[in-house]
């Protein structure tokens, strides 16, 4: 006898919510990028991996790019911020944790988020990660209301994330080589399937490596698809560190990988590469107008 399917009835509020994280928030939509805007709180400096193409600084106001801000801020610091940001840019929707190291990493990301969650119940709550501890800490996350997830996955196959990472430090425990690739994309894909099984909206960021994991990407988009990822970022490489030597994609690349990974999953094509303090909308940015 055929078993009768489950009548689930449809949840209006939590349709209308996870409408709104893509609507209003500017990085999973394009025409949100120019109505609404993110403040990136730098509450996390430290890190568990080490990837062959990172450098944080802490001290860096001329540079653009994922990693670095001007200061790290103290969760206390972080809600006065907030406050005064929102008040002056009421356009700000959505408050996020981004580094400049590995938020889970860093109990002041928790801190910081039950602040938000306190202060500022009606903002958009959001967050990065390299995804290593996410199983762990999902359903802490969902606790917090984080409805927006990013996050970097940039191989499937530990041969070749054993080229893009120096080191995976998983609960004190240094993993080289493919060992600590395969750890990563375990947990990973571990915490991506727990994250959105809590109804989070989550987007892939991928570092675009010529000749290192150029050939793999569309793997990597099929992979997370199944899981219900809703949207694949590839972030063009900019040289630095042990792969300086390395030529980054040009433009026309990139917009050609991103059109064969459009066949698989939806494509972010408006990013500006944020730092971890960015404030504003994506390319306007308004850190400099905002003083603690």
């Amino acid at each position: 006898m055929e078993e009768k399917k489950k009548n689930i009835p449809f949840n209006h509020n939590l349709f209308a919510s996870q409408m709104r994280r893509i609507k209003e928030h500017p990085c999973f939509s394009e025409q949100a990028c120019h109505l609404f805007g993110r403040m990136h709180l730098a509450v996390a400096p430290r890190c568990n991996i080490q990837c062959n193409y990172c450098i944080r600084d802490f001290d860096c106001v001329n540079e653009s790019r994922p990693g670095v801000c001007s200061r790290v801020l103290k969760p206390e610091e972080a809600v006065f911020y907030v406050r005064k940001a929102i008040k002056d840019f009421p356009y700000i929707k959505v408050i996020a944790i981004a580094g400049p190291g590995e938020p889970l990493y860093n109990e002041e990301t928790f801190e910081t988020l039950e602040l938000m969650k306190e202060n500022f119940p009606h903002q958009m709550k959001c967050l990065s990660t390299n995804g290593l501890l996410l199983p762990e800490k999902a359903e802490r996350l969902n606790d917090l209301n984080v409805g927006n997830l990013t996050v970097t996955v940039n191989s499937v196959d530990p041969k070749i994330g054993a080229k893009i990472y120096s080191f995976v430090n998983y609960h004190g425990k240094i993993l080289e080589g493919e060992e600590g690739a395969r750890v990563l994309m375990e947990k990973q894909l571990e915490g991506i399937k727990k994250a959105i099984e809590y109804k989070m909206i989550v987007k892939v960021n991928t570092v675009y490596i010529p000749g290192i994991n150029d050939e793999h990407i569309i793997e990597i988009a099929k992979r997370v698809k199944e899981l219900g990822v809703y949207m694949q970022n590839l972030i063009p490489l900019i040289p630095q560190y042990k792969f300086e030597d390395i030529e980054p994609p040009t433009p026309e690349d990139v917009e050609k990988k991103q059109e064969e990974l459009g066949e698989v999953l939806k494509q972010m094509t408006h990013c500006r590469r944020c730092r971890a303090d960015a404030i504003g909308r994506l390319g306007y940015d308004v850190q400099d107008q905002i003083q603690l």
